[in-house]
């Protein structure tokens, strides 16, 4: 019967390893000191590639936050675009990366000496340091330099009665010949650091020094995974020496004789050489199990709930316990009251569009140079790309003719499905602005970052009837705001808007709005493209002057407290609907002519109730 990799959660690894734990080998990585303060691996790649960020662009390092998605974007893609490293997450990335920011072994060792000062022993290191006092772990093999599982054990043995407690030999790249003493005597416990110890005169860190392994401690862990199972806690894959040491144990008779556990947050999360490795072992008759545990701490705990101890190692892992952070707490039986209400800045989408016009192209053609086609000939529209074809709204005569260099035909219809399909969120969501504008004094501002509304200032050749029209629309909201809705400051116009966004909330569709002061820079102060670095959202110019509009804007929203908000929420409410129900098009076109985007929007915005009275609802203002 063909073996296969099971996945297992970790309670249940707990379950089945307390039965002989003293049947396991352990092979730590930097994951399994990351709750103790150390940086992991990742975070040290992150470290050295900002580090050598700054070298090669001297920008200043204190500017520069490698936690910071975008800057890790940013820094991405300036690696991408140059030789200095290899790709993100190959193997080789933190031996390259550490090596190119620290050539000497000298400085890459006080940088390991100096991140290992941080650690303390996470509540792992001090369960498998009683494990292994009490003779349930007979060898640890670790990557990392740090010293808290030794420090750890020792500790631990110290609690014991004389001669009860099992005291591990420590084997390092200066003192390999301990771990041959060890596997040829049988004398366990044994902790073997593969890498070496912070206080090693030498450290495997580099691309070249990765590449091979010291002959004693390869053959110690070869042998102990041919008398052993391997619990992998905290390791990557990235070396390829340690990988390589362990995929020569498949050539064995029965390696792995008590399974091969690999413990990761979640499966996807693992290396190409981790998969592969798994693979060849399940192919070798190993029974390999992936365990998803989200930390070191959490296996742990589980391993504590099902592994006997001795009572003071018992007492002593119980003292480092983490603290609960869930508790049960009674159910309230009160009856809530209807109020307080808090109203909500969204209104619910009744109904949105189902199907699109389907356009198919006979040349090829991108989004990009569609809808400047569009735009070109004033072509009132919405469109997505699906593959070589369009999904539209719009005339389709129109459509058609100013997209004729595309060689354009009418193809039938697209069931729009906007849970599953994001084109068809996003051709929905341009043309809910649409609709939203259309025959209303507001402006559509569609943008990738999400759109806009904006109210639309008075122009010049606008008929009295236009504005009557115009101020009666805007009465309210303007009541709300208690000022104008448009004007002029320092030298900027200004427009009140909102930003809208429409998002699917527990099998239902809402239009969230939120109110906010739109500023138009003038435009000699606007950046050309070229200004800034293409698709670089930090990119920024010493031509752009500071906005004096900004403490304006600050101080104009800061006074508006509760009662305003509700009434300008209500105000843009009653503007973006219709107290009837009326069903909103995009375009207001016939079915003759095309495919129009219609919405059903409720005016009520939604709002949420305490879900329990409590006293504080009771106080006096």
């Amino acid at each position: 019967m063909t073996k296969s990799i099971q996945v297992i959660s970790a309670s249940k690894f707990a379950t089945t390893f307390a039965l002989r734990p003293e049947l396991h080998a352990w092979l730590l990585g930097a994951g399994a000191s990351a709750a103790s303060g150390i940086p992991t691996g990742y975070d040290m790649i992150l470290d050295f590639k900002a580090r050598l960020y700054c070298q090669e662009t001297r920008f200043p390092r204190r500017n520069v936050d490698p936690s910071d998605p975008l800057w890790v974007q940013r820094i991405d893609e300036f690696f991408s675009r140059t030789p200095l490293l290899p790709p993100p997450n190959d193997p080789t990335e933190y031996a390259a990366a550490f090596e190119a920011i620290y050539p000497q072994e000298t400085h890459r060792r006080q940088y390991i000496a100096d991140a290992i000062s941080k650690g303390t022993p996470c509540f792992g290191h001090r369960m498998l340091a009683g494990l292994i006092s009490a003779s349930k772990a007979p060898c640890v093999f670790t990557t990392n330099f740090d010293p808290l599982i030794e420090e750890s054990s020792l500790l631990a043995a110290s609690l014991m009665p004389p001669g009860a407690a099992s005291k591990p030999t420590v084997a390092t790249l200066d003192s390999a010949h301990l771990a041959t003493r060890c596997l040829d005597e049988s004398d366990w416990p044994l902790i073997a650091k593969l890498h070496g110890d912070y206080r090693s005169t030498s450290l495997k860190n580099t691309t070249s020094e990765l590449a091979s392994q010291d002959h004693d401690l390869r053959r110690a862990m070869v042998e102990a995974c041919k008398r052993f199972g391997l619990v992998v806690v905290g390791y990557s894959g990235r070396d390829s020496s340690v990988m390589e040491a362990l995929e020569s144990v498949l050539a064995y008779e029965n390696p792995f004789p008590s399974g091969l556990y690999w413990c990761a947050s979640s499966r996807s999360k693992l290396l190409p050489a981790v998969n592969d490795f798994l693979q060849k072992a399940v192919s070798a008759g190993v029974s390999v199990f992936i365990i998803e545990s989200a930390t070191f701490d959490e296996l742990a705990g589980d391993l504590l709930n099902q592994i006997g101890l001795p009572s003071p190692l018992l007492d002593h892992v119980l003292s480092f316990q983490p603290t609960q952070l869930a508790a049960p707490i009674p159910v309230r039986t009160a009856e809530a009251r209807k109020f307080p209400v808090l109203r909500l800045s969204a209104l619910l989408v009744e109904s949105l569009p189902i199907t699109a016009r389907r356009v198919a192209l006979g040349r090829p053609s991108s989004i990009v140079e569609v809808r400047e086609m569009l735009k070109a000939t004033k072509c009132r529209s919405a469109v997505a790309m699906v593959g070589n074809e369009l999904a539209a709204f719009g005339k389709d005569a129109e459509i058609l003719a100013s997209l004729h260099s595309l060689k354009p035909v009418l193809n039938g219809h697209w069931t729009l499905d906007p849970v599953q399909d994001s084109w068809a969120l996003g051709l929905i969501y341009d043309a809910l602005l649409r609709a939203l504008a259309r025959r209303r004094p507001l402006i559509p501002r569609l943008k990738r970052s999400g759109h806009s509304l904006m109210v639309a200032s008075a122009r010049g050749n606008e008929t009295d009837e236009q504005r009557h029209r115009r101020e009666r629309q805007l009465s309210k909201l303007k009541a709300a705001y208690g000022s104008e809705l448009t004007g002029n400051k320092f030298g900027r116009s200004y427009n009140e808007a909102i930003s809208v966004r429409l998002e699917e909330i527990e099998g239902r569709w809402w239009c969230g709005f939120d109110p906010y002061t739109a500023v138009e820079a003038p435009q000699d102060e606007r950046l050309a493209p070229s200004d800034t670095a293409q698709g670089d959202p930090l990119g920024w110019s010493t031509q752009r002057r500071p906005d004096p509009t900004a403490d304006w804007r600050r101080e104009r929203w800061a006074t508006k407290y509760n009662g305003a908000w509700a009434n300008i929420i209500d105000a843009w409410a009653s503007l973006l609907t219709s107290p009837h129900g009326v069903t909103f098009h995009a375009f207001g076109i016939d079915d003759q002519e095309g495919v129009d985007a219609a919405f059903r929007i409720s005016p009520l915005t939604g709002f949420s109730r305490p879900g329990h009275h409590d006293k504080y609802f009771d106080r006096r203002q």
